[in-house]
This record gives C-alpha cells, sequence and structure tokens, in this order.
C-alpha cells in the first residue's frame, strides 16, 4: 500500500499540529463540523458521522461567488476540478482524470437528472443554477447508495425550498465577452402551503471564438405543504431549454498563433430537459419515517456535431457529416424507510426503486460545402439514415444502509445495493456495421458493498471505508457493430481514510482524505486477430491521491481557504487499438490541483466583500502515450460585491491578468486538440432583493 505511506506523510502534516495546539476543551465546534448533510447516508446527518469525503458549498458561497457557470463553484472543492468547455459545457474530474466517460453521477436533490445507459458529460448544463441551495459533492464511489456511474463521486444539487415569509429577488449581469444573464426568485406560504419560482436567462453573442453563441432558459417551479404533523408534500418541476453553436476546439497551429477562429459556422448542441418530481414523507412518530417519490424525466439532445465532421477522400471542397437526436423519458418510483433503533444507537435505511426508460436514437447524413481555406461553409440534410433504434432501459435496485454506535464518537455504517438492469434494443434498420446489431436484450446485475466508520473526540475526526463503484456497459458500447460484444460492468474498489479537525479557538478547520483506487473490466476497443475491433472488458487502472483543505479565520474581517489535490492515474493493463499502455500515466490527468481563495469583510463598511481567488491545474499528459506533456495553468480572479438594505451590486474580474491557455488540451492520431479558456473577464451585476 505504497499510497498509504507516500501520501500520508502529507495527510499527517495536517493531523501533527492538533497534538499540539488542540482545540480547547470546551470550545464549540466550527460551523464545518456541524453542518448537515443528506447525499452521504441519503438521509440528514452530521457531516462528522458520514465516513466519506464530502463537502458542501453553502447558500452564503454560492451567493458571493456570483458564478456564471457551475465550474466557478464546483473547482473550490478538493479534488474536482470541472473543465469548462464553453457556454456551460464541461467535463468532469473527481478522482479520475478529465474525461467524458460515465463515471461521476449528478443528482438533483438526490435523484439522478439522467437514466443509466445514455451518459452524457454535459449533464450538469440540464441544472438551473437560479434554484440552487446548496451543492454537495461526494469524492469516490457512491454506488452502494445511489447505484450506476457514483465512481469517481456524485455531485447533489439542492434546490431553493419555499420561504416562510413573502420574499424574492431580481438581477442582471453582464461581461465584456458578450454574456447577459438576468435571473428571477419569488415565492411565499399560503397556510399549509410554501410555493416558490427560479428562473435564469443566459444570453452569449460575438464571445471571444468565432460561432461560439449560446442562449438558456431555465425554470424551476417548487411547491411544499405540510398537510399534517406528520405528512409533507413536495412537487417541483424543472425545464431547461438550451442551445450553443458548437465551434470544437482549436489545432495546434491555430492555438499557437492565439487565432480564435473556427472552420465550423453550422455545428450546434441543442438541449430540451423536463423534470417533475413528487415526494410524499410521513413521520410515523420519533425516528421512523417513510418517503415515496415519484418521477418523470423527458430530455432531447439534438446535436450537429463538429465532432463527427470528416473530409471527403475524393474531393477536397467536400466533407461528411450528421445530425442526430438522443432522447429519453423516464418513470421513476422510489420507496425508503429510516428507523431508529435504542440498541447501539442504530439507525436502518431500507429503499427500492424503479427505473423504466425508453430511448431514441436517430443519426441522418449531411453532405457538407468545404471552401479552399478549410470553412464548413453550408450543409445539404438528406433523408439518409445512419442509425436509428430505440431501447428500453429498465432498472430494479433495492438497498439498505445501517449505523451504529459502539460508543460515544464511534459510528460505524454498512451498506448493500442490489441493481438488474435491462436492455431491450430495436434497430430499425438492417444490421450492419454502421447501422448497429439486430434487436437483442442485455441484462446485467450487480451486487454493491460498503463499509466505512468515523471517530471524533473534541473536535478531532478520523474515518476510513471500503467501498466499490460500477457503471453497466452504455447503448453505443454494446450495440455499435453488427455483433454484441459480451461486456461486464466496470468495476471500481476503493480504499480511502481520512479527518478533520478544528483548532486555536475555530480559527482554523482542515480536512484530508487519502485514497486508492483500482479500476477493473473497464471497456476499451481491442484489435482481434483478424484486425478487427472489438469492444472488451480488458482495462485496468489505478487512481491514487490526497486531498486537503484548510480554512482560516484569524478574524472576523478576514477568511482564507485552500483546496488541493495530488494525485496518480495510471494504466495497469491497456492494450488499446493495437497500442499497450500499460504502466503508462493516463491522459488528461493532472498530478495538482488547487484553489485558494482570501476573503475581506471590512468591519467599517457593513456589505461590503473583497476577494481575491487563484485555480492551479498542473501539468499533464495529453496522450496516453505518454509522448506530449501540457503544462497546465494557473488564473487569478478578484470578486467583490456590496450589498446596501435590498440592493446589491457586485463586480467580478475573472482571469483578470488574461492568461492565455486551454482548459483542456488532447492529442490523438488525428492531431492536437486545444479547448481554449476564456480571456479576461469583467462581469458587472445588479440586483434587488425585494419584501426581504
Amino acid at each position: 500500500m505504497k499510497i498509504f505511506f507516500r501520501y500520508g506523510v502529507v495527510a499527517m502534516a495536517w493531523v501533527c499540529p492538533i497534538l499540539l495546539f488542540g482545540q480547547a476543551p470546551d470550545s464549540p465546534h466550527v460551523s464545518q463540523l456541524n453542518e448537515l448533510v443528506v447525499t452521504a447516508s441519503r438521509t440528514a446527518q452530521r457531516r462528522t458521522e458520514a465516513p466519506v469525503a464530502i463537502s458542501t458549498i453553502s447558500a452564503k458561497t454560492i451567493a458571493e461567488t456570483r458564478a456564471n457557470q457551475l465550474d466557478q463553484l464546483l473547482n473550490k472543492v478538493s479534488g474536482v476540478f470541472m473543465v469548462d468547455l464553453g457556454n456551460e459545457q464541461h467535463e468532469m474530474s473527481i478522482r479520475q482524470p478529465m474525461s467524458t466517460a460515465g463515471v461521476f453521477l449528478y443528482l438533483e436533490d438526490g435523484i439522478p437528472i439522467r437514466t443509466t445507459g445514455v451518459y452524457n458529460h454535459n449533464a450538469l448544463l440540464e441544472m438551473n443554477a437560479a434554484a440552487t441551495k446548496q451543492i454537495e459533492i461526494i469524492r469516490g464511489p457512491a454506488s452502494a447508495l445511489y447505484g450506476a456511474e457514483a465512481i469517481g463521486g456524485a455531485v447533489n444539487v439542492i434546490t431553493v425550498a419555499p420561504p416562510a415569509t413573502p420574499a424574492g429577488m431580481v438581477s442582471l449581469q453582464r461581461n465584456n465577452n458578450g454574456y447577459t444573464r438576468a435571473d428571477a426568485q419569488a415565492g411565499a406560504s399560503f397556510g399549509k402551503w410554501g410555493v416558490v419560482g427560479s428562473a435564469y436567462y443566459a444570453n452569449r453573442t460575438d464571445g471571444p471564438i468565432q460561432y461560439s453563441d449560446f442562449h438558456k432558459t431555465a425554470v424551476t417551479i417548487r411547491a411544499d405543504g405540510k398537510l399534517s404533523q406528520r405528512l409533507t408534500w413536495t412537487n417541483s418541476l424543472s425545464c431547461v431549454n438550451y442551445y450553443s453553436d458548437m465551434y470544437g476546439s482549436l489545432d495546434s497551429a491555430h492555438f499557437a498563433q492565439h487565432n480564435y477562429h473556427t472552420p465550423y459556422s453550422f455545428t450546434y448542441r441543442k438541449v430540451e430537459a423536463l423534470r417533475v418530481r413528487s415526494t410524499l414523507d410521513f413521520n410515523w412518530k420519533e425516528g421512523s419515517a417513510t418517503q415515496l417519490t415519484l418521477v418523470y424525466r423527458n430530455n432531447s439532445v439534438g446535436q450537429n456535431p463538429s465532432y463527427y465532421i470528416s473530409d471527403s477522400r475524393t474531393n477536397p471542397f467536400l466533407a461528411n457529416g450528421q445530425i442526430n437526436d438522443n432522447s429519453f423519458h423516464s418513470y421513476m418510483a422510489l420507496v425508503q424507510h429510516r428507523q431508529d433503533f435504542r440498541f447501539l444507537r442504530s439507525r436502518l435505511i431500507a429503499g427500492l426503486s424503479v427505473d423504466l426508460s425508453p430511448s431514441r436514437y436517430w443519426a441522418k447524413y449531411i453532405a457538407i460545402q468545404k471552401d479552399a481555406k478549410g470553412n464548413y461553409g453550408s450543409f445539404v440534410p438528406s433523408d439518409s439514415l445512419l442509425s436509428n433504434y430505440s431501447t428500453g432501459i429498465s432498472n430494479i435496485a433495492e438497498y439498505v444502509n445501517y449505523e451504529v454506535t459502539p460508543f460515544t464518537g464511534l459510528k460505524v455504517a454498512a451498506a448493500l445495493r442490489y441493481d438488474l438492469f435491462h436492455y431491450n434494443f430495436l434497430n430499425h434498420l438492417p444490421p450492419s456495421a454502421s447501422t448497429g446489431s439486430a434487436n437483442t436484450g442485455n441484462d446485467f446485475h450487480r451486487v454493491t458493498p460498503k463499509l466505512g466508520a468515523t471517530y471524533n473526540y473534541r473536535g478531532i475526526g478520523f474515518y476510513a471505508n471500503y467501498s466499490q463503484g460500477y457503471v453497466p456497459p452504455q447503448v453505443t458500447d454494446l450495440y455499435n457493430g453488427v455483433k454484441v460484444p459480451y461486456l461486464r460492468p466496470q468495476t471500481f474498489f476503493n480504499y480511502e481514510v481520512g479527518g478533520w479537525l478544528a483548532l486555536l479557538k475555530n480559527k482554523v478547520y482542515m480536512d484530508w482524505s487519502v485514497y486508492r483506487m483500482d479500476g477493473t473490466n473497464q471497456i476499451i476497443n481491442v484489435r482481434q486477430p483478424d484486425g478487427s475491433f472489438v469492444n472488451q472488458n480488458a482495462g485496468k487502472t489505478r487512481h491514487e491521491g490526497v486531498e486537503y483543505g484548510i480554512t482560516v479565520r484569524p478574524s472576523d474581517e478576514w477568511t482564507l481557504r485552500l483546496s488541493g489535490a495530488n494525485s496518480d492515474h495510471w494504466f495497469i493493463v491497456q492494450n488499446e487499438n493495437g497500442q499497450n499502455y500499460s504502466g503508462r500515466q493516463m491522459a488528461a490527468a493532472p498530478h495538482f490541483i488547487a484553489n485558494a481563495e482570501v476573503t475581506y469583510r471590512p468591519a467599517f463598511l457593513k456589505g461590503l466583500r473583497i476577494g481575491a481567488e487563484w485555480q492551479r491545474l498542473g501539468r499533464y499528459w495529453m496522450d496516453d502515450a505518454n509522448t506530449v506533456r501540457y503544462a497546465g495553468f494557473g488564473i487569478v480572479n478578484f470578486r467583490t460585491g456590496y450589498t446596501y438594505r435590498a440592493w446589491e451590486v457586485w463586480v467580478n474580474a475573472l482571469n483578470a491578468l488574461n492568461k492565455y491557455y486551454a482548459a483542456l488540451a488532447t492529442r490523438s492520431t488525428y492531431g492536437y486538440s486545444y479547448n481554449l479558456g476564456d480571456p479576461a473577464e469583467l462581469t458587472v451585476g445588479l440586483a434587488w432583493h425585494f419584501l426581504k
């Protein structure tokens, strides 16, 4: 266990000071130790009782950051880097390389926003940021409670509840890079019911990159009813309409020349997302409650994708492409019961869920006109179908989580989940290498355990856990060829220890975690003896690192924070497309991620805040063969705001030093690819809080 020795030295550097400067026995815990989280066990508990690496982005942080994209919030968390691909599009890195792989789970109020089997790495653009109360991030596997895709981590966006008294807010912001956004929120309570509506509209035109326009409308309505002393009823509806030009990435020549030109003038991505949730909570008695949740999801992602454009082999002025649409609608039911017992102050949480999600995919060929400069100027649509299939996806799952407290300070938790997946594939075209396989069905099942413990004593806490994460094959992994490959779920085994502490009379708070995660049955494209390629469970990887954070409050005016992670990600076994990458570092896997921030709230001018933030992404290999490295980047952000009575004004200067960098840099057989980071961005905003 080399990882625990190597990174354990770093972790001990956090722990040892408490032995010399420990917290006074009679001093209260800092807010981080007392905060409640709901994601770790699917019910409210103190953070110090959760044997996982979990972080919370509070309502105060969300309000003061005034982020126009979620990455500006998530990247404040230790070990998290959300890659900005422009216009809220993204990749993610949590205990994994920066990736589009389906190894991250995105939740809204504890419910996955998409169904398993049709993972979309851009899923967080389907969230309504205006309706967000707080965000909880689990680092590491959470499949024992949430099922598939919760491998690298899970992000749970918790929505705003109706206010007790009438209140609302409207705001408007604009920046120098063509971005404009308007937010509105209003809510009130009437007798047994409370209602709140949250919405925003964002628009970008004439951005720094050519053909990078976008617009998004997001609306959420939530109604909570207190029907009796025992029964509550929560209902929410969220809908998102999104459109963005898909301008692609820059090649090495354009990136070196600081050339913001793109050859793609008509490519796009558009999303329609609807989610409806209704939850009944019934408290039988103190420590005994049952919850029933019904969910409907309707989602469509339509594209004219730049990454599917390929030049004609015979005519330099022609190219090939496609228009496609991937859609699904879901009917989901979840019932959960919580029961507390006197025996060892234990708690049992058990649940059963059913998810039925029919999905549909089609793609049509387009002929593209190309000019002498290499620009793709126009296209001619056709009725020629490249793909046309539907897949019935069903998932039945049951889970149990049991916690005991053998003695004061120690809590032990164990969880177990069983999942059964069924895919029913129907090809509406004759099967072929390009149109997909013949009609067929596949079943996948998995039992996923988790075991953990926490110990707390006078502001010092430790935890340890063993957990697993898994994901069944995606629809595209299985049915893209004539023959359906035999594939098993990809499975990851995670071992970690960590802790937290408060010292110097609560002026300092620290947390840390050390982990090792081994991935098996990873799906890769393997060359066969006849020269063809087939998806197989032939990959093994290892991921290990240390995550750490420290918050210092030397006075009521100053707050200093540092979040960081040092990690390694490499292939144990990897023979893909005829190349052997075993023993090499994985591409797009930075060894170092850090985010530091200092905030000043002067006592002489109440309502003023001034902050400076530094984001650092370390160097990484651009390809799995480890031939070329990207140096990473560091950018500086400044934020200031002032609140006076019902009014608030803010100014955010992001990438204030105008650093020229790539948010993501990769190399493949097709050449170099650079996703450009935004240049200096100055945003000015104004908000009015009415009836506050």
